[in-house]
């Protein structure tokens, strides 16, 4: 048995706010696992057949996150894999809650300034089409935060390399699983 083989056993999920580097952290997190690594948003994007900021257009938000509740439900029925969440996937209590019975939740957190800035790189977020995306990630976090709190494990990203916070991920997930240090 490889050093990683008991983190492989169940689906690890990445929640929380946009920018946070769920998807790229995800990534780098499932190579090291030697895990498939799913985004969410992409995997609702291939399912409706529209991209997100398109779907938000022409559906609203609350037709994007019904399928977002489908897609992760469908994907957690499957075998474990890394999973990046969007931002306000957690936020539904049916989906937390199928998150909770069939993966191991991980808050990715980091300085709000820090994803300010992240985010106003890209210009394919609907929730900051034409806002302070500081504000809004302040109005986020306020709202947010409770709940992303009842993730099984918290960790603090900080502005450092991927690669450093993939080290902490797995050294949090093995200590969440009472597992050796991997």
């Amino acid at each position: 048995m490889d050093r990683y083989e008991p983190l492989r056993r169940r689906t690890i999920a990445l929640v929380g706010l946009m920018g946070v580097g769920k998807s790229s952290v995800g990534r780098r997190l499932a190579t090291a696992l030697s895990l498939p690594f799913r985004d969410a948003d992409t995997e609702v994007e291939a399912a409706a057949g529209r991209t997100i900021p398109e779907i938000f257009a022409a559906l609203g938000e609350p037709a994007f996150r019904d399928g977002e509740r489908r897609v992760i439900a469908r994907l957690l029925e499957g075998p474990p894999i890394v999973m990046a969440t969007g931002g306000g996937a957690f936020m539904s209590a049916e989906t937390r809650d199928l998150i909770k019975a069939r993966a191991v939740s991980i808050w990715l957190k980091a300085d709000l300034e820090v994803l300010a800035r992240r985010v106003s790189r890209k210009e394919t977020r609907p929730l900051l089409i034409g806002k302070d995306p500081a504000e809004v990630l302040r109005e986020q976090a306020a709202a947010r935060y409770s709940t992303y709190a009842e993730a099984d494990i918290v960790v603090e990203t900080g502005d450092t390399a991927h690669h450093l916070t993939v080290a902490t991920v797995i050294a949090a997930l093995a200590a969440h699983l009472g597992e050796p240090a991997a």
